[in-house]
């Protein structure tokens, strides 16, 4: 990875932190940004299109990190097998162990509870609660949605405008559904998006180490055993 473009990843790295930070200190001493949530859960998305309720009840799925996992390694095992490849299964497993291990240490640290754990009492001002027994911040459903289809769309190898765009529109789109369901707060959206695009990032960088693994144990395709040459003893 040329040092130039490295400098810049790790820029992107250092703004997205600050940008996390910054949300989860707003979180925590109730700022505007939770005004915000409970302005959205008043509004309620939900009772104003309730003929969408089945199609993001389904929809959500796409974020839910055994669901996202299952997708992305039928997508990728056939490419592995033909190519005798481990290299992006190997970003996949990474990508998911990362987005695991940092979301889920966060949620655990800031233990926020949601709308739907909090009841009545997510629809008063302030009503968000942390350092209790709740996982909420940020959305898992959104980071999960973030990496897994970001990692499928750098991986492609064909179309990958098309499949950048998608990601993108699936990640958007899993966070909201969050939000209209009721199971997560705007800014648990928000920190989902900023920490899966970390995850993402960081990914990237391992890339190059990623790359230099053996592609596969064994003879590469194509090429059978060596075959002793003719007159030599097998």
């Amino acid at each position: 990875m040329p040092l130039r473009h490295r400098r810049t990843v790790l820029l992107l790295i250092g703004g997205l932190a600050l940008l996390y930070a910054g949300l989860t200190g707003a979180v925590v001493l109730g700022t505007r940004l939770v005004d915000l949530d409970t302005a959205v859960l008043v509004w309620g998305p939900a009772g104003r299109w309730p003929g969408l309720a089945p199609l993001v009840d389904a929809w959500v799925l796409l974020g839910q990190r055994a669901i996202c996992l299952a997708i992305a390694v039928a997508v990728l095992l056939p490419r592995t097998r033909r190519d005798r490849d481990l290299r992006p299964l190997l970003t996949l497993g990474v990508a998911t162990l990362l987005v695991n291990v940092t979301v889920g240490l966060v949620k655990h640290l800031l233990g926020r509870l949601g709308p739907l754990q909090l009841g009545d009492g997510a629809l008063a001002p302030g009503g968000s609660e942390v350092f209790t027994d709740g996982t909420i911040f940020p959305s898992g459903h959104t980071a999960n949605a973030v990496v897994t289809w970001g990692v499928l769309a750098v991986l492609a190898r064909r179309h990958r405008r098309w499949a950048a765009s998608l990601a993108v529109c699936l990640s958007v789109t899993v966070g909201l559904t969050t939000v209209y369901l009721g199971t997560h707060w705007v800014s648990d959206v928000l920190a989902g998006w900023v920490a899966g695009g970390l995850v993402l990032l960081v990914v990237h960088l391992c890339r190059p180490a990623i790359e230099r693994t053996r592609p596969w144990p064994g003879p590469l395709a194509g090429h059978g055993p060596a075959r002793p040459r003719p007159g030599t003893a097998p």
